[in-house]
This record gives structure tokens, C-alpha cells and sequence, in this order.
């Protein structure tokens, strides 16, 4: 599977993407809700990686400098290869920057970063659909729309391993 370092939401965005997601569910649209192990957390993801060297992360995220909550602004339904869909956040100059310092720590552990998650070809955004088919994406994009614009703000952040669920909280946001 793999290794994620994720931003995590505010209280009233969690909840409000964990009823969208239960709202896809009810139509058939597969979410992070019921995806593998269930325990999936909204969240938007500054890297993800495909090998790494779990002490050698931590020793590295935790080296970054601490940040305040970042406010993000979700206005966009995206809609990624595969049956992948998502709310896409404006890459504001800010998220941009924090990615790229992450980027660059975990790569110099020797960790092997996904290609979507270099600086450049990032697209932040947060997960709504784990697959979406043709016929589901008009309906899945209104329902998503009805939670549009979505004012939220990163209050915490975490290492999640997606095969296992399992999750190491940061004591900082990066």
C-alpha cells in the first residue's frame, strides 16, 4: 500500500465530509467511508509514498519547523483517472510552499514519493470517491456541490500507513 502525510480537519469540516461521504455511499458511489480498513479520516494529503523507512519519516517530519492551522478553501469537484473523485482545495502560495518542504524531507530519506505528489504536479485535494462510475457522476457532483464553497482549516496532521489504518499523530502541523 502506502505511506501518507496528511493534514487533518477542523471539527465541523471532518464532520461535514464524513455526512457527504455517507450521502455518496447511499447512491452507490464507494468512498473512503467503507474503502479497505474503514478507518480512513478525511484529510488532504501533502505526499504520499510508495517505500520508505517508517523512523526515518518520523525523524524528518518531525525536523520541519511548526506552522499555525492553515486555512483552506475547497470550490471545485475534481475528478481524477481510475473512478477517483475529489473536492480540490486552491493551491494558495502558503500550502504550496509547506508541501514543498515536506516533499523535500521525506525524499531525503531515500523514500520513494508517488509522482502525482511532486511540487508541480500536486493537486491538493481531499477524497470523495474511491470509484465513481460514468452514471454515477452527475449525481455524485451535486451532491458534492451542495456542500460548495467549503471553508475549512488543517488543525492537526498525521502519518497514516493506508494499508493498515494505522495512524502517528504529529505534534506539530508541518
Amino acid at each position: 500500500m502506502s505511506l501518507s502525510v496528511c493534514l487533518l480537519f477542523d471539527q465541523r469540516t471532518d464532520r461535514a465530509l464524513r455526512a457527504l461521504w455517507g450521502r455518496l455511499e447511499s447512491i452507490g458511489v464507494s468512498t473512503l467511508l467503507t474503502h479497505t480498513h474503514e478507518k480512513h479520516l478525511p484529510h488532504l494529503s501533502y505526499a504520499v509514498l510508495r517505500s520508505w523507512d517508517i523512523d526515518r519519516v518520523i525523524e524528518a517530519v518531525a525536523s520541519l519547523p511548526a506552522s499555525t492551522p492553515i486555512p483552506l478553501h475547497f470550490d471545485t469537484v475534481g475528478h481524477f483517472h481510475r473512478g477517483r473523485a475529489a473536492l480540490i482545495a486552491a493551491p494558495c502560495t502558503d500550502l504550496l510552499d509547506r508541501q514543498k518542504r515536506m516533499v523535500s524531507a521525506l525524499t531525503s530519506t531515500g523514500a520513494d514519493l508517488h509522482h502525482y505528489y511532486l511540487p508541480g504536479r500536486w493537486v491538493p485535494h481531499t477524497g470523495l470517491a474511491t470509484h465513481v462510475r460514468a452514471a454515477q457522476l452527475a449525481r455524485m457532483t451535486s451532491l458534492a456541490h451542495d456542500v460548495l464553497p467549503l471553508d475549512a482549516t488543517a488543525t492537526g496532521a498525521a502519518i497514516i500507513d493506508s494499508g493498515t489504518g494505522l495512524r502517528h499523530d504529529l505534534a506539530i502541523i508541518p
